[in-house]
């Protein structure tokens, strides 16, 4: 099956995608910060042929677009576009900011997932450890300041790619860093909202959480976390893996998807 691409309009945004039409509920996918749809090639290519399946730009990202000072919301987009696609209900899978996402949108519309799945996922409203502020202040300086070469090494450099610098998939990342507006940096329009920790008890679908062991540390927590008060959260964690698994495993975790979607 091909995929087909599309453009939306939400609330001021252009939404950029494509989708594969198929049988059964669609598996949407959405990338993690900086990143775009092209981060889930690799995993795509490892899941079945027929499986339905939408990849889509994040308001900011790749191909969407936003109007800058406009207060939005991923998840709020994330609903514009499902209901945009004539879709009453879907599997998700959010990677990194893409989870923080994902997760947002399934626990304000429950009745919208059949199946959440997360990999390495941020999570609304989570309280960063020191270590974590203080890179994130000294890139958005660098960016603030007009050097966004500067920001983007930065960027690379962070132990969140570590593991991902040392395997060949990692050059695709930089070459992904480096096409990077790096906006996000200066301004992010992300309306404020209550920390999602609090509402994790209520996540009432059947979750998947895919995590490495060599994330860092905000990471493992926010996912102790979600293993921790999760109803219904399976958690499979790889031993020799970082953060971006979509890119250094994406064959072990796209096998491990298709058993969750298809049991």
């Amino acid at each position: 099956m091909e995929f087909e691409p599309f453009t939306l309009e939400p609330g001021g945004a252009v939404l950029s995608g494509v989708r594969r039409q198929g049988a059964g509920i669609p598996l949407v996918l959405v990338h993690g910060f900086g990143g775009s749809r092209h981060d889930w090639q690799p995993l795509i290519a490892a899941l079945p042929a027929d499986r339905p399946l939408i990849a889509y730009d994040q308001r900011g990202f790749g191909e969407s677009q936003g109007e800058p000072g406009t207060p939005f919301s991923h998840a709020d987009d994330l609903l514009a576009l499902l209901s945009a696609l004539d879709m009453p209900q879907a599997d998700l899978c959010g990677m990194s900011l893409g989870g923080a996402s994902a997760l947002n949108f399934a626990l304000d519309h429950p009745e919208r997932v059949r199946r959440l799945i997360l990999v390495s996922p941020l999570m609304v409203g989570w309280s960063w450890t020191s270590d974590w502020i203080e890179r994130w202040k000294t890139i958005g300086r660098a960016a603030r300041a007009g050097d966004i070469a500067q920001a983007r090494d930065l960027w690379w450099q962070h132990p969140l790619f570590d593991s991902l610098r040392e395997t060949p998939a990692g050059c695709g990342m930089q070459a992904s860093i480096e096409a990077y507006h790096g906006r996000q940096w200066v301004q992010d329009d992300q309306r404020p909202a209550f920390p999602d920790i609090d509402r994790l008890a209520n996540l009432s679908m059947p979750t998947l959480l895919l995590t490495g062991e060599r994330d860092t540390e905000d990471f493992r927590l926010i996912a102790q976390v979600i293993a921790a008060i999760g109803p219904q959260v399976t958690r499979i964690d790889h031993v020799d893996a970082g953060h971006m698994l979509n890119l250094e495993i994406p064959e072990k975790i796209a096998g491990e998807i298709e058993r969750f979607l298809s049991t």
